[in-house]
């Protein structure tokens, strides 16, 4: 089993959970030069969506793969979910590591208003 198999079994099974208890999910997705944020429904629509690739966000942001860019997508996407209405989500870390840009996307979306 490689690095990207063992990362999809542990995203898959806390989906699975998050699947359970029918709360919208916050999902997010790292590459080495960015780093996504959708909210996505019980039924599995995508809501809202952020990323170091929209124009609001690359305007705060050289570069995209780094902790302060993965903050910004945290506050813009928190942002968004609140104007919606939402303010409890399931935070689904695809099953990458609670660490460096996941970390700070995640505090930075809690400080704006978001409960995970």
């Amino acid at each position: 089993m490689n690095k990207t198999q063992t990362r999809l079994r542990r995203a898959k099974r806390t989906r699975a959970k998050i699947k359970e208890l029918s709360v919208p999910r916050l999902s997010i997705h790292r590459t080495p030069r960015n780093i996504y944020a959708q909210l996505i429904m019980p039924d599995g629509k995508v809501i809202a969506a952020s990323s170091t690739l929209n124009a609001e966000v690359k305007k705060s942001c050289k570069y995209g793969g780094n902790v302060a860019a993965a903050a910004v997508v945290g506050k813009h996407i928190a942002g968004q979910i609140i104007k919606l209405g939402i303010t409890k989500v399931a935070f689904d870390r695809s099953g990458f590591k609670y660490h460096g840009r996941v970390k700070s996307l995640a505090d930075a979306a809690r400080e704006s208003g978001l409960e995970f």
